[in-house]
């Protein structure tokens, strides 16, 4: 019981993915979080430090990995400032024989989506845990849409 399908690893607001489970259909759509806000206030570790008192503590580095950590944050935050990159929520609506039992039957907030990636790696998996996120709630969607049946 899982969505086959993947969000792009380049998704945009409305992107859905669907699958159909015992007789429902289900949508798991990418929606906008205007509730989160610059990454440096949702991750309190957001800027690197080498001070072992402060939540961005990277270790015992060099002055010169903290300048490349420095420049990866900025860089993502500079990504977040031209809207390259925001804050989604992944909601799951439920269906059945054409009726709607549910538009907002589970959803999860504050992911990242479209996030700046710096190796190849990183970009095949972008986006990747959009779709995980819609399976890890589906059960919580079935579940809800069974009880609006009752």
């Amino acid at each position: 019981m899982t969505f086959s399908q993947k969000f792009a690893t380049y998704a945009c607001v409305g992107d859905q993915i669907t699958c159909t489970v015992d007789g429902y259909d289900v949508t798991a759509t990418i929606v906008h979080d205007d509730q989160s806000g610059a990454p440096y206030v949702e991750d309190d570790g957001f800027w690197p430090s080498l001070d072992r008192h402060r939540a961005g503590y990277i270790g015992d580095k060099s002055k010169a990995t903290l300048a490349r950590h420095t420049a990866k944050a900025q860089a993502i935050l500079d990504a977040w400032r031209r809207d390259d990159w925001f804050w989604c929520g992944v909601v799951l609506s439920v269906s059945r024989d054409g009726a709607k039992l549910s538009d907002h039957a589970a959803s999860l907030w504050s992911i990242e989506c479209n996030y700046p990636t710096f190796t190849k790696a990183q970009a095949r998996a972008s986006n990747a845990y959009l779709s995980v996120v819609a399976n890890d709630l589906l059960g919580d969607a079935l579940d809800a849409a069974r009880a609006n049946e009752a």
